[in-house]
């Protein structure tokens, strides 16, 4: 995995997880993990600063909850309205930025 790949897709695929439904950070790790077959393996501290962001920014909420399998409650995070207007804007960001890139290097747009 490339360490400078993931710091500026980050914020894409953290809100591209929490779109799929509510997820404390243990989830969103190995939901990222899985998705990318293994490329993207996060870690806590790559990972709970983002999330703090995202929570100032008004992108997500999180709520500390007790799972059903008991211990400490967690944090679990949902994407807000807000978030998902800026999942839509950075999805295409990311679709012009792919689209620019395979301009220059060929292969399928």
């Amino acid at each position: 995995m490339d360490a400078q790949q993931l710091k500026g897709h980050l914020d894409l695929l953290l809100l591209a997880t929490l779109e799929r439904g509510p997820r404390y950070g243990g989830q969103i790790i190995a939901d990222v993990q899985a998705s990318t077959g293994g490329y993207f393996s996060m870690r806590e501290g790559t990972l709970y600063p983002a999330l703090h962001r995202l929570e100032k920014q008004g992108f997500i909420h999180g709520k500390f909850q007790t799972l059903p399998r008991g211990g400490s409650p967690v944090k679990v995070y949902t994407l807000t309205p807000t978030g998902k207007t800026e999942l839509t804007a950075q999805r295409d960001k990311y679709d012009r930025f792919t689209r620019a890139v395979r301009g220059v290097i060929g292969g399928p747009a």
